[in-house]
């Protein structure tokens, strides 16, 4: 039964990207809807950097929960790989702050690297940790067929990778990609016309931070997504610890450990106790990153927050293709998204 929409029944669209090599900046959302024969309907393209696409399926669920829409649709979209690297580095940096970072000299793996180094002298975590993290998400993106990457790591070869910024090494850092997702949600009442296990936008938060991390109090939190996931969970009315599963934003290793911490799954220094424990294994207490992550699976801006929201939905309806990936009796998922080093992030709460 799932899949039987007819496109028209849809009112509204919400596509996010962050455009990559400037093609087509003004009025990509009207393109796109156009192509699938969609034209006329009011769409709206969403730029908030990696964040982009989880901001568009808010905004697609805000409009059912205001009354104005009954089925809306939320999209992401990025095309790297046609652009030259330098090219690609200019539009990540972009997204960070451009004055102090990016013109000084500075790229993502330099700002991470930064948090990660004081990370590790704040609380005195070991590198192991974030190349552990890099080993586990490797693992889950093997069993995942739409991952970019599905072979398996070890740790030996993680910590000996070539260097990008110390102690970040490349596989430390996620990839550049392709890539396009979409999510089709409807009011809760209407759902089971479309489908025998609705999947319900239980919480929906977002916040910003001051772009360059220089300005923020603490490196090694990023508390936009704190505040994000304090307002999901609060609308949803659930605790961290109800959580079965999520998919978190690893755009580096640092920054999955510093998810499990914003998203109350750790107390604060301690979210590479998770990962050494393996507690965010699949099996484990709260499975993180069951798809590869952007890690592994891959991190096409624009698209990148649907395509978590992807994960998490199939996930719930028990749906992952291998065995050994899908987490069992999964209930609630949870997705959190940063934009760059942490200016502004989206975290959603779902229920089977």
């Amino acid at each position: 039964m799932d899949g039987s929409i007819d496109p028209k029944e849809i009112k509204e669209a919400w596509i996010g990207s962050l455009k990559t090599g400037g093609a087509q900046l003004g009025n990509l959302a009207p393109l796109l809807i156009e192509q699938v024969g969609l034209a006329g309907m009011p769409a709206c393209s969403i730029e908030n950097a990696c964040s982009s696409s989880a901001y568009a399926f808010r905004y697609a669920y805000m409009a059912i929960k205001s009354g104005i829409c009954d089925i809306t649709l939320a999209g992401g979209v990025e095309k790297m790989n046609d652009l030259p690297r330098e090219r690609n580095r200019y539009w990540l940096g972009v997204s960070g702050d451009v004055e102090w970072e990016r013109l000084a000299g500075t790229n993502f793996p330099g700002v991470y690297a930064m948090m990660a180094l004081r990370y590790m002298h704040e609380h005195g975590m070991k590198r192991e940790r974030l190349a552990e993290v890099a080993v586990k998400n490797h693992k889950n993106g093997a069993r995942n067929p739409d991952a970019q990457f599905r072979s398996e790591i070890s740790l030996e070869r993680a910590l000996r990778a070539p260097m990008l910024a110390y102690p970040l090494t490349v596989f430390d850092s996620c990839p550049i990609t392709d890539g396009a997702a979409v999510a089709i949600l409807c009011r809760g009442d209407l759902a089971s016309k479309y489908t025998d296990t609705p999947i319900r936008v239980i919480g929906s938060g977002a916040a910003s931070d001051y772009l360059a991390i220089h300005d923020r109090k603490d490196l090694t939190t990023v508390a936009a997504a704190q505040k994000a996931a304090d307002e999901a969970y609060k609308q949803a009315g659930v605790k961290p610890k109800e959580v079965d599963l999520a998919e978190v934003h690893d755009c580096f290793t640092i920054a999955e450990i510093m998810a499990y911490e914003n998203c109350g799954f750790a107390g604060k220094g301690k979210g590479g106790e998770l990962i050494k424990n393996g507690e965010t294994e699949i099996g484990g207490k709260i499975p993180v990153n069951a798809g590869g992550g952007l890690k592994s699976k891959g991190h096409p801006i624009g698209a990148t927050g649907v395509s978590q929201i992807y994960e998490v939905v199939k996930q719930l309806k028990g749906e992952a293709r291998e065995k050994t990936r899908q987490v069992k009796g999964a209930e609630i998922g949870l997705t959190h998204s940063v934009g760059g080093s942490g200016g502004s992030a989206c975290v959603h709460i779902f229920r089977r």
